[in-house]
């Protein structure tokens, strides 16, 4: 069963800009709930709840449950605005969830015991394609991220969707092919290897051409 975080809200009356901008001057975070062919709810958070969910990262995909002087709703918080000089949030949009109706969102990718890797253990450089993947999954399984394990992967290993641990009950918005959501690229060689070894080759060469001929008998 999927796990909800609890969020406690207070309710607004009305919408509007002016509004809003009361509801910020009272030190609170305006928002709405909308979605599941319902009245959008208007409510107010504090916003230190709110960069608290921000800091922890994965909140497009964590599941909530807003509580409204204890009037559930389930939802996932979908954007947040911020002020454009002191970067604060001041406003979040969250969509309802309906169990068993799919919903599409963007799930952070994790990968695990990268100290492990052979191919890093040599040098090799993981070459993220994607941070984060879309899927379309129900709302009672939506993952808070998925999981790549690094421990076996070498040089020129690539990691592709069917890898990810953690999405069984997804189905990716990119279909048709298993996609690479990773890859162990071989070792970054700087310029100053090249010219290095370009040096002592050229002193190589030199040193070959110098040699004098054997005397003839």
């Amino acid at each position: 069963m999927a796990n909800f975080d609890v969020i406690e809200a207070s309710a607004r009356s009305r919408a509007g800009k002016g509004v809003a901008r009361a509801t910020r001057r009272e030190g609170k975070v305006p928002a709405v709930i909308y979605g599941a062919k319902q009245e959008p709810a208007l409510i107010a958070l504090d916003p230190r709840i709110v960069m608290k969910e921000l800091k922890r990262g994965g909140w497009r995909s964590r599941l909530y449950e807003i509580d409204v002087a204890g009037d559930k709703t389930r939802a996932l918080m979908r954007d947040v605005s911020f002020h454009p000089v002191t970067d604060q949030p001041e406003h979040v949009d969250f969509q309802r969830l309906v169990a068993g109706e799919p919903v599409k969102v963007s799930v952070a990718v994790h990968f695990l015991n990268e100290g492990t890797s052979p191919g890093l253990k040599r040098g090799g450089v993981l070459n993220v394609v994607r941070h984060k993947v879309d899927v379309v999954v129900d709302a009672d399984h939506i993952p808070e991220r998925f999981e790549i394990d690094l421990a076996k992967l070498d040089i020129n290993d690539n990691v592709r969707w069917h890898d990810l641990q953690g999405a069984e009950h997804c189905k990716p918005v990119i279909t048709g092919r298993d996609f690479v959501i990773a890859t162990i690229a071989p070792p970054l060689v700087s310029a100053e290897q090249l010219a290095a070894e370009a040096a002592a080759a050229a002193a190589a060469a030199a040193a070959k051409g110098g040699k004098k001929a054997p005397a003839k008998k």
